[in-house]
């Protein structure tokens, strides 16, 4: 079913330029996790995009949930990723550092992008870069994260965190356990891959046909986001996809995927959870 954007509920909730917009997810069932046909649905997209199968042959799916159904409280969560101009307003009130990781810390990493990629999302003097106010911001770890909820939490007089991947998988993909938010068949123009897309961050909710049954936008492509789940030895999951893959099996709202918590990535931002 769908449901509205959530307004602002009293006089503490209306912070200027930080207050992010939200859905209501009900409380009750959803079903969670992939089954085999799904998971192959997954590697044989990939294989077509890719023109290989290196998804397959590394397992990329193979440790995701069990298809089951879980339950979740009533909650709202935000409609897209935390953007640049949401966090700025964080930045500007607090001492926490702008959005940027350097050159050693980002070469001790091993990824696969070179350093230069992460100029055009890196800030500077504290503010976002020109043009990209309205792209999710990245570059933050899950402690920035944490950080940024705490501070949103003590401006508005409500709890603010991290969802779980519960929370996360329930909002993005419905009720009914479809493969993608809009259903089970992957379209790239309904969300920002290498597919289709730039090959980069877009502004926020660009994709409104990808939106999920309630209206949740940008949990496929775009960015990964971290979760408050953690995967065991200083790693947490983070769900979604991003601007770089392809296929894209990852894109699932079932697939999960660790990462390091310190990680500041071009690929990872965060959504949040308001408690109802």
């Amino acid at each position: 079913m769908l449901c509205a954007i959530v307004a602002p509920q009293s006089a503490a909730d209306s912070v200027p330029d930080s207050k992010p917009a939200l859905v209501a997810i009900p409380a009750g069932p959803y079903i969670a996790g992939s089954d085999a046909a799904e998971r192959e649905y997954a590697y044989r997209i990939d294989a077509r995009a890719y023109g290989h199968d290196a998804t397959r042959r590394q397992g990329w799916y193979d440790a995701e949930r069990p298809r089951q159904r879980r339950s979740t409280p009533s909650y709202s969560i935000t409609r897209t990723p935390i953007t640049n101009r949401e966090y700025a307003a964080f930045v500007a009130a607090t001492m926490r550092p702008a959005p940027e990781v350097s050159r050693e810390a980002w070469n001790a990493y091993r990824l696969a992008h070179p350093f230069e990629l992460t100029r055009r999302h890196a800030w500077r003097s504290r503010v976002p870069p020109a043009g990209r106010e309205d792209h999710p911001v990245v570059l933050v770890s899950r402690d920035d994260a944490l950080a940024y909820a705490a501070w949103l939490s003590g401006k508005t007089g409500r709890r603010w965190r991290l969802p779980s991947e519960d929370e996360w998988e329930k909002a993005a993909r419905g009720t009914d356990g479809r493969r993608f938010p809009w259903g089970d068949t992957f379209d790239p123009a309904r969300l920002n891959t290498h597919d289709a897309g730039p090959f980069d961050t877009t502004p926020v909710g660009r994709y409104p046909e990808g939106a999920s049954p309630y209206l949740l936008l940008d949990a496929a492509g775009q960015v990964f986001e971290w979760t408050s789940t953690e995967a065991g030895e200083g790693r947490a999951n983070v769900k979604g996809g991003s601007w770089d893959d392809r296929g894209c099996g990852v894109c699932r709202p079932a697939a999960r995927h660790a990462r390091p918590e310190k990680l500041k990535h071009i690929l990872i931002g965060f959504r949040l959870v308001r408690e109802d």
